[in-house]
């Protein structure tokens, strides 16, 4: 991809961003918060949340 295009491509995302009305972005961006994985999880893989699911099962018994 050349420089020209990526420019391209970029202006038109931002032109497209600035276009949607100020609701509709925050709308959008609580959705993309609500989606993302726990932060365990995103940065230490399963692991860490097989670990604390047993830790609650066995504090539930």
């Amino acid at each position: 991809m050349s420089v020209n295009d990526y420019v391209k491509f970029m202006t038109q995302e931002i032109v497209q961003y600035m276009d949607k009305p100020k609701d509709d972005r925050k709308k959008q961006r609580q959705q993309k918060k609500q989606e993302r994985q726990p932060f365990a999880v995103r940065w230490f893989g399963v692991l860490p949340y097989a670990l604390i699911m047993m830790k609650r099962r066995q504090k539930n018994k």
